[in-house]
């Protein structure tokens, strides 16, 4: 074998994959099912139940701003990500809500709460993919397309669990919807890490 061979076959100095694996899994699925129903709570409390646009944009915001900072505190060692992902998952889900919310008319029933999630997902996944890209995350495209059905299939989990008092409007699933987003968004964000290079690099 060549020399030049020898160097090419080096990695570059300072180039280190990225960290996979059970504890960086554990960590994102803990932190998201904290941070969504935190996130949710504190929009339903500041803005109340999301039957108006004002309500949907306010609790939008900030229950995505909360879970946006969960997912960050993570995704900011793996990726390097800044406090950008924090408002962009905030301006996501605020004009997702928005606009789920209104196309479903503010309905609660189990349909219209999968609709609403879809859409409300397809502008988090949409704001959050854009960012990934950025930072050289290798299925950027896939989170994009992943996160609407994960957060629809979340508000219908969810929808068995908090029956009782789903009329209240929340602007978010419950724990038992996020436990669900948590593990599937999960898996594609450590499938997607697998084989990159370490934010120091």
């Amino acid at each position: 074998m060549s020399a030049t061979a020898v160097r090419e076959a080096r990695p570059a100095a300072g180039q280190s994959p990225r960290s996979v694996g059970m504890k960086p899994f554990l960590n994102w699925v803990g932190l998201c099912v904290l941070g969504i129903p935190l996130g949710g709570y504190l929009g339903n409390i500041v803005a109340g139940p999301v039957d108006g646009l004002t309500p949907a944009l306010l609790a939008g915001a900030l229950t995505g701003g909360g879970i946006g900072l969960a997912q960050w505190l993570m995704l900011r060692r793996s990726l390097g990500v800044g406090p950008g992902w924090i408002a962009a998952t905030s301006v996501g889900l605020a004009a997702g809500l928005a606009v789920g919310a209104s196309a479903v008319g503010y309905e609660t029933a189990r349909p219209e709460l999968a609709i609403m999630g879809a859409i409300s997902g397809a502008f988090v996944g949409l704001a959050q993919g854009l960012l990934l890209r950025r930072h050289g995350f290798s299925l950027w495209a896939a989170w994009i397309a992943a996160i609407p059905p994960a957060w629809a299939l979340g508000w219908f989990v969810s929808s068995y669990v908090i029956s009782r008092n789903i009329d209240e409007r929340f602007p978010v699933f419950g724990a038992s919807g996020a436990v669900v987003f948590a593990i599937l968004s999960g898996l594609l964000l450590m499938a997607g890490l697998r084989g990159g290079k370490s934010p120091s690099e």
